[in-house]
């Protein structure tokens, strides 16, 4: 699919989109709480869609309502032999200790990038947990059969804090007790904390954070007994500050607009796009109505995207704008996205004449001289498509985006949200 973007103001308000990191967490713990878990403002991404496949697979009976879906859960009960990630990189780390659970054996299988990345961690951790486990050579797909015995063990969280997310939750599901799961190098702990909250609003045993290193489930009877135990559950979905940081980046660049729906407390990893907002120099307000944006001035600045590193695609966006060079730390984190972003961002973004350049962890984005109209590529990532889009805003002529349907996967009203706003977009992308 071909989407061009003409050179455009903005002007109005949105609401962000729902949050898939929220989303698919709340689908997880909604599995294993045993009972009704009712999930207001659902996401519907692709990936959104994969963890609702999911849990109906794992055993949970999903009634759909709209603006909010009612799961009824016994816990893990798998109905099906195969479960499929779809491209959700969250969806197979979280989901495969779930299945891992159970004593059937379980399929677990994904599709586009996903079938390239690498899942060794499973050949190494499960088996240690009584997981009898089979790869493709660390890739997928898996096949593996249960049950998970939760055990003392030490992982690696430098490549993704997601497996992480699902040994806690599995752990929480099993019973564990007196046990104690260490942690090397843990990156995104952000999103650790945002796991530990879900588990908390949907009743699951919570582990005691030794602030990042240990995570320790007390033995019985010496730990609290969750409130929500056995009750109905009301989650609701957070706005999402991944999509939302594209849309606050367009009003720095071409706004004005307001967006709406953000929580300036969220524990969601990617809020801290308001830090290099105002690094930046960047038009901004914050009220109770939402994020005011509009152009100002930009400078350049220096952000530590390590933790956060789906921020780069809109940072990227952003210091194309500012005068001087911008520094983002953290490009380690990008070779296993949905594609290696650091070397997509510079390409797709030297066609339209901005340098950047890559020197070890570090990226440099030489801005401020202008974005030139061009043809890119989203290299099917959903977010080099919006980075593409939101710097094509304030162009020196249109930028034709092949393969933009890949925005389906986080944020499929994100062309219909630009040309709400009033941007200038061609394409058959209301069908997204």
């Amino acid at each position: 699919m071909l989407v061009t973007i003409h050179p455009s103001r903005l002007n109005g308000h949105i609401q962000a989109p729902a949050s898939k990191s929220s989303m698919q967490r709340a689908c997880a713990a909604a599995l294993l709480h045993k009972g009704d878990s009712l999930i207001h403002n659902p996401g519907h991404s692709n990936d959104d869609k994969a963890a609702v496949d999911i849990i109906e697979r794992l055993g949970a009976i999903i009634e759909d309502r709209g603006e909010l879906l009612l799961v009824h859960s016994k816990g893990v009960a798998p109905l099906k032999e195969e479960i499929n990630c779809g491209e959700s990189g969250l969806s197979i780390r979280m989901f495969t200790p779930l299945a891992a659970l159970s004593h059937r054996k379980i399929n677990i299988s994904g599709t586009g990038s996903l079938v390239t990345r690498p899942m060794d961690f499973f050949d190494e951790i499960l088996p240690l947990l009584g997981v009898s486990v089979n790869s493709n050579n660390g890739k997928l797909p898996l096949q593996l059969k249960g049950p998970l015995q939760p055990a003392d063990i030490e992982v690696d969280g430098s490549l993704s804090s997601q497996f992480l997310t699902g040994l806690l939750m599995a752990y929480s599901a099993a019973g564990a007790a007196g046990v104690t799961i260490k942690v090397k190098q843990l990156k995104s702990r952000p999103y650790i904390d945002l796991t530990l909250d879900v588990m908390r609003r949907f009743g699951l045993t919570v582990p005691v954070n030794r602030n990042y290193a240990a995570f320790e489930f007390p033995v019985a009877g010496t730990r609290d007994k969750p409130d929500t135990e056995s009750q109905t559950v009301n989650y609701t979905v957070e706005g999402d500050w991944s999509g939302g940081a594209f849309l606050l980046v367009a009003g720095a660049i071409a706004g004005p607009l307001t967006v709406r729906g953000l929580d300036p407390g969220s524990t969601q990893a990617d809020k801290a796009i308001l830090e290099a907002l105002l690094s930046a120099n960047a038009g901004m307000a914050i009220d109770t109505k939402g994020i005011h944006m509009h152009p100002s001035d930009m400078n350049a600045f220096a952000f530590d995207a390590t933790d956060c590193p789906d921020l780069f695609p809109p940072l990227v966006a952003l210091a194309a704008y500012c005068k001087g060079v911008s520094t983002i730390q953290g490009v380690s984190r990008l070779a296993h996205k949905e594609s290696d972003r650091g070397v997509t961002l510079q390409e797709e973004f030297g066609k339209m004449g901005i340098r950047i350049e890559l020197d070890g962890d570090l990226m440099r984005v030489h801005g401020g001289s202008g974005v030139k109209s061009a043809t890119v590529h989203s290299r099917h990532d959903h977010r080099i498509a919006m980075a593409c889009a939101v710097a094509a805003l304030q162009a020196s002529g249109d930028v034709a985006i092949q393969e933009a349907g890949a925005v389906k996967k986080s944020y499929p009203d994100f062309f219909r949200d630009l040309d709400t706003l009033g941007a200038g977009v061609k394409g058959i992308f209301f069908t997204l």
